[in-house]
């Protein structure tokens, strides 16, 4: 009765609209009123807040300001510049470059809906010049995007282990080594549905262009001169909300291949001869602006010196990763000392570096770290509160215990975890999911023999494609808005890569060994 009167409420709540975080408190409190009268709601503060002390959790605002200082720095542009220099002469090539930059930005933020944002401007209208249909482009950016919660440095898996610790260790620092392989295996995925979608000129019984293409394409000129173009994208993202401006841009006949330059709102972008301002627009060499315009991608042969250059543009952003990675295996520093090294050195990088982070702009990122990190821990905070209920009304314990007495056959367990867990995440963020669900399935699938690595990483690849499964996947909503066009369309676009991810996830949930190898062959406990 009481496990109907929790979870009932709580879908009961999520039906009348009312947001997430506020249906586990309201579903939490209504349980405890029910069970001990109005005289119980001073356990309310009492658990929520100590929840929210765990040293742990302190890693949290870290990973977040490193991301969110990024953002402003133009990184995502540096690193699709070097992915499209190395695959985007190949067939299908810019496919791969979009799956390769959300893998890589995601070591960077660890949030899917940012990653989404921060390579979607750029990208979403590269894919629709190249061929491929506006559903199929957003719905590729979305998928990728979904990496960011997988790869890491990963804020689920944070949550995850403070959530677990109470079942069994499990350490920050193998769950985070652990989603490696299983990133790997996402972006692989990704790319083989994105092989089966059609291009609209395959559709109209056209050639396709090879990937050779130049990710700054537009109009063709009128001329055989050569236009050199710059074409400036704004994108801004927290965890919960993203909007973004994409650009259009014009074609070149000239030989040299110059790569597309996108930036934030504001900041002023520079090539050898032009730049436009932010918005949309063209600007040939002449310094004339002209609207926004679709056309072919135009041939580029990136020589080596072009790769060396955007390589070493590239190399301080995928130093964040590595610094993260390698100072916690190395034992130099904790998650959390991780989280604030990344901070200062994504401050340093943005300020002196690449200089496009400005002193003024500062306040601007602090307060939109600060505001991110607000919502991700009253979420923490209320679904602490559910997850107490779960406990002390003994909901995990009852559960457990009949479904267990149904059968103790593991694979049959995980698959119905699985779809569980495929339905949740349509609908709830991997935060208030971990924090409903670990409590109830953790002790199931500890009892069936899973380990706790392959339980962390199975969880989180599970809602992180629910991160782009219709109907309210946030990465739907987030690329819907970049690419303008109605989220009815993106479902529809979706289905390729939902199938892939799904099969990709089979793998993950049934070979344990995909989880645990490299840990284990690095010495991570």
């Amino acid at each position: 009765m009481i496990t109907l009167l929790l979870f009932g409420s709580f879908f009961l709540f999520l039906a009348l609209g009312i947001p997430v975080a506020f249906a586990l408190g309201l579903s939490a409190v209504t349980v405890l009123i029910t069970t001990d009268g109005l005289q119980v709601l001073d356990v309310v503060p009492s658990v929520m807040f100590p929840s929210l002390s765990s040293g742990t959790l302190l890693a949290i605002p870290f990973f977040v300001l490193a991301g969110i200082v990024m953002q402003y720095t133009g990184i995502s542009q540096r690193l699709v510049d070097l992915a499209f220099l190395v695959f985007g002469r190949f067939s299908h090539g810019l496919a791969a470059v979009t799956i390769i930059s959300a893998f890589f930005f995601s070591a960077i933020s660890g949030s899917g809906p940012a990653t989404v944002a921060a390579i979607g401007a750029i990208l979403i209208p590269a894919l629709i010049r190249n061929g491929y249909q506006k559903k199929h482009a957003v719905s590729l950016v979305a998928a990728s995007g979904s990496m960011g919660i997988v790869v890491p440095p990963s804020i689920a898996f944070i949550i995850f282990a403070v959530v677990a610790s109470e079942f069994g260790s499990i350490s920050i620092t193998r769950l985070f080594i652990a989603g490696i392989v299983p990133g790997v295996i996402m972006a692989v995925a990704f790319f083989i549905a994105a092989l089966f979608v059609p291009r609209v000129r395959e559709l109209a019984g056209l050639p396709v262009k090879s990937g050779k293409g130049l990710l700054a394409a537009g109009r063709e000129p009128a001329t055989t001169t050569g236009a050199e173009v710059a074409v400036s994208s704004a994108s801004t993202a927290s965890s919960t909300t993203a909007s973004s401006s994409a650009a259009g841009a014009g074609g070149t006949s000239a030989t040299k291949t110059r790569l597309l330059k996108a930036n934030r709102a504001g900041a002023p972008v520079s090539t050898s001869r032009s730049a436009t301002s932010a918005g949309t627009g063209v600007t040939t060499g002449s310094g004339n602006t002209t609207g926004d315009v679709t056309g072919t991608a135009a041939p580029a042969e990136g020589s080596f010196g072009e790769f060396l250059a955007a390589l070493v543009k590239a190399i301080p952003g995928l130093l964040i990763p590595v610094i993260i990675l390698g100072g916690i295996y190395g034992g130099i520093f904790t998650p959390t000392e991780a989280g604030a090294v990344a901070s200062v050195f994504a401050l340093l990088v943005g300020l002196f570096v690449y200089r496009e982070l400005k002193w003024p702009d500062l306040p601007k990122v602090f307060l939109e770290s600060g505001v991110s990190t607000a919502v991700i821990m009253f979420i923490v905070g209320v679904a602490s509160l559910f997850s107490y209920v779960i406990t002390v009304e003994g909901i995990a314990e009852t559960v457990s215990t009949a479904v267990l007495g149904v059968t103790d056959n593991k694979f049959v367990i995980l698959a119905v975890i699985t779809i569980i867990l495929l339905i949740v995440g349509a609908f709830v963020d991997a935060i208030s999911a971990f924090y409903l669900f670990i409590p109830i399935l953790v002790p199931i699938l500890l009892a069936v023999g899973v380990d706790m690595t392959t339980i962390g990483v199975f969880m989180t690849v599970n809602l992180a494609i629910g991160l782009f499964t219709p109907p309210v996947g946030l990465n739907l909503y987030v690329g819907a808005g970049i690419g303008k066009i109605r989220l009815e369309e993106v479902i529809r676009g979706i289905m390729p890569f939902l199938i892939c991810a799904i099969i990709a996830l089979l793998f993950i949930t049934y070979v344990p060994a995909i989880s645990n190898w490299l840990p284990d062959l690095l010495g991570v406990g």
